[in-house]
This record gives C-alpha cells, structure tokens and sequence, in this order.
C-alpha cells in the first residue's frame, strides 16, 4: 500500500520523508492556500522531496480552462499528478490530460458510478473521500470495496487512493479492503508508530541495559 502525506507544510514533508514511508503528496485549494507559498512554487517545492506522485489541482468550472491549467502544472515536474474534480467538465479534462499521457487523479468522490466513471475516463488515480462519508452517516469503507471489486472485476488500471482519512483504523480498514494507496495527514501517519506497549517495553529495555553495565 503507497502512503501519500495530505498537506501543504514543506517542513512537515521534508520531516516525514526522511522515514522513508512517503510515496507522494496530495494538496488542496484549502491546504495551498494556508501554506502561503505561491501555488506553482509550493508545488515544485513537494516534487523536489518526493519521487513519487504529487497531487496539483486545478481551480476552474469548465474542462478546458482546467486542462490549459493541468498542462501548466505538469510542466513542473515529471511527477506532478494534476487533481480534478469528479464533475462532468472534469471527466472532459481528465480524458484529455489522460491521453497526453499527463497523469490524473479525479477527487471528491462519493460513489461507486462515480468511480466507475473516472476509470473510463483514464484516471491515474481514483479518491474516495471515506472520512466525509462517515460523518453523514454513510460507509465510507464500504465505497472502497465497492470500488475494488468493480476494478477488478473489469481490468481497470486507476488506483484507489483513500482520502479523508481521519485516524489510523482508516489506513488499517483501507488497507484490508484492497485500497491501492492512502493519503493521509502527518498527524495520522506519526499515530500508525505508536503503540502504548513498545513504548513500554523499550523503556523496560533500556533500563535493564543501563544496570547492565554493557556497551555496543
């Protein structure tokens, strides 16, 4: 399963790459616009970090203002995956920017036909956003397997890429349910470390090494 870090904080990207977990990034108009660094730097910034996949989305209502906007961004680098919408104008982009061999990642999915559309339309990458709809009362997890089974089920190549991930269980639920990857923020990816037991039990070990009296 790819980890993906969600945010728009270069220091927290450049602290979490270093662990060697982080296959990507993924941004918003929200967390760029927080970041308060122009968007095509912000963006230069985060490939410079990562080899892998890194999320830039387009800001416009109609297919090609958002494709003049993708061929801008994936001038920047190689690994520049350019973010659209899952609206009728952003399937148009994404059949477009998918056979200029331009990868895409549709976003603000929330079913299973809308899934299954994105596929058609040559998606590099698939987001369901599972934490959005848990909090309406809906199964999130459930719209991951339904998307995996019909993938498979067809031979479609899109990735499933959990989003709106709000906890470690998400990644872990995602994960058995067959989600090729996980875009999560730094705080949920520095919770998957933690486990009150190796805290426990590293601190019991450096004890008895200390009164051992030993050296490496």
């Amino acid at each position: 399963m790819l980890f993906f870090l969600d945010t728009a904080d270069v220091t927290e990207v450049k602290a979490l790459a270093e662990t060697g977990m982080i296959d990507g990034i993924t941004t918003n108009p929200s967390l760029a616009a927080s970041s308060g660094i122009p968007f095509p730097q912000l963006i230069a910034q985060m490939c410079a970090l990562v080899e892998g996949p890194v999320s830039a989305e387009v800001m416009a209502p109609d297919a090609a203002t958002m494709v003049t906007q993708g061929r801008q961004l994936a001038k920047i680098s190689k690994n520049v995956t350019i973010k659209v919408p899952l609206t009728v104008e952003g399937l148009k982009a994404c059949q477009t920017l998918s056979h200029e061999e331009i990868m895409v990642n549709v976003t603000l999915c929330f079913s299973a036909t809308q899934a299954l559309l994105a596929a058609k339309a040559g998606a590099a990458f698939i987001s369901p956003f599972i934490g959005r709809l848990d909090d309406i009362s809906q199964s999130g997890m459930e719209l991951i397997k339904d998307i995996r089974l019909i993938y498979d089920t067809y031979g479609f190549e899109t990735a499933v890429l959990a989003a709106s991930i709000r906890h470690p269980m998400h990644i872990v639920e995602a994960a058995k349910a067959g989600a090729d990857a996980a875009t999560m923020p730094p705080k949920v990816l520095r919770q998957l470390y933690q486990h009150p037991l190796t805290d426990l039990g590293l601190e019991n070990f450096l004890k008895d090494w200390n009164k051992s009296g030993l050296s490496i």
